[in-house]
């Protein structure tokens, strides 16, 4: 009965004083009625003789318990609803058995025990640890130590991080998760590091490792149906056991060493080839130049002969003479000793043996300085040479012995 119907409260048989409040008892008794007629048999019969009508049986529920059942309902069918955040999705469950996925946002499902929902987080990244707890000191030998393929063993540490990709497959095709990732990335590991050689597992190839490893451990996880995605595969440590550290220490020394005796070696022939090569050179051009100086010289030194036979052959005696000088002069130039005309002077002689020693050092010097350029002169120019320089060479003071004097 609606609450604002006008003859709230003045019910037949009831109390019809219309300020009274409503009689909560009649309105259940009405609820009854009705719910027995739905069912086939009407209440509150005709005449007090009449017999009783066979039929189903009369609703009659008390009045607070029916308030009681009714909010029982709406807080049973209000547990339906739930929130699934951003990053994750919701697995709706009917009788045990998938129904689908739900994405982020309020959703509602048919309350418990006929519907369940399972939310589970695609974007938390999970870690699991291979080799070691918790920290890389404390080993679990009995994962970690693996066989190489030249059948040495390694200590080897690292730790999985993957996601959810597929929350059904996750929630229902795997047992323990953590568990078989961990196992799929041991299986993994174990079959590359046994086709690979010690030296590279520990040094050169740590990060083609664990890029293999990583293809493989999915490849694996997938054929499981895990629904797990490997995101990342860390190396934490690679070294050889324990027993064997000091001598695998002093063997990776030694190739230390020798790699470092090669690069100094190597360091030392780029210094040295160098530098031989450009003296190798200089020298070749050095002697280029000294072959083209006494081939140029002996070519002058035949023009100037020429010249001083021709000028011989006009005053013999003269050319004698001036040949003589020219070579006393160089002669004298080259000795240390100091002539002096003591006609002209007294009883007591000053002798200033250091000025004239430099006098006669400074003389020497520009007079060789001046009769080098004119020689270097001639030899540019081709020129034949004047009758003074003619002179003054010691090559026609000495060619003068040879000569038949009258």
């Amino acid at each position: 009965m609606a609450w604002n119907d006008p003859q709230w409260g003045n019910s037949p048989g009831g109390n019809r004083n219309s300020g009274g409040p409503p009689d909560l008892d009649e309105l259940w008794k009405n609820f009854n009625r009705r719910l027995n007629e739905m069912f086939g048999r009407k209440g509150g019969g005709g005449g007090g003789n009449e017999p009783p009508r066979i039929g189903p049986r009369e609703f009659n529920i008390p009045g607070g318990a029916g308030l009681v059942l009714a909010l029982v309902v709406v807080v049973w069918l209000a547990s339906g609803f739930y929130i699934v955040n951003a990053g994750e999705r919701g697995v709706v469950l009917r009788f045990g058995k998938f129904v689908e996925t739900t994405m982020p946002g309020p959703r509602w499902h048919l309350p418990y025990p006929i519907e369940s929902a399972e939310v589970v987080n695609i974007d938390s990244v999970r870690t699991v640890e291979v080799g070691y707890k918790n920290d890389v000191r404390a080993k679990v030998l009995s994962e970690s130590l693996m066989l190489t393929d030249d059948e040495n063993i390694v200590d080897l540490q690292f730790s999985v991080q993957y996601i959810i990709k597929d929350p059904e497959d996750y929630l229902f095709q795997t047992r323990g998760p953590d568990e078989a990732v961990k196992q799929a990335a041991e299986t993994a590991m174990r079959e590359i590091v046994g086709k690979s050689k010690m030296d590279f597992v520990l040094y050169e190839g740590r990060a083609e490792i664990a890029e293999t490893a990583t293809k493989l451990m999915q490849e694996i996880l997938d054929r499981y149906r895990t629904g797990i995605a490997i995101s990342k595969l860390n190396m934490q440590n690679a070294q050889p056991p324990e027993q064997v550290q000091a001598a695998f220490d002093d063997a990776v020394k030694a190739g230390q060493d020798l790699e470092r005796l090669k690069n100094e070696g190597q360091a030392y022939a780029n210094d040295v080839i160098p530098r031989a090569r450009g003296v190798a050179a200089r020298l070749l051009e050095e002697a280029e130049g000294y072959k083209e100086r006494v081939i140029a010289q002996s070519e002058g030194e035949v023009s100037r002969f020429k010249a001083v036979l021709a000028e011989y052959a006009k005053a013999p005696q003269v050319t004698r003479e001036r040949l003589y000088q020219d070579a006393m002069q160089q002669i004298l130039t080259n000795t240390s000793k100091v002539l002096i005309d003591d006609s002209k002077s007294g009883n007591l002689l000053y002798l200033p043996l250091d000025k004239l020693m430099t006098l006669t050092q400074s003389g020497q010097s520009a007079q060789a300085e001046a009769l080098a350029a004119q020689r270097a002169a001639e030899s540019s120019s081709g020129a034949a040479p004047q009758p003074d320089t003619l002179f003054r060479s010691r090559d026609a003071f000495r060619g003068r012995d040879r000569e038949a004097r009258p």
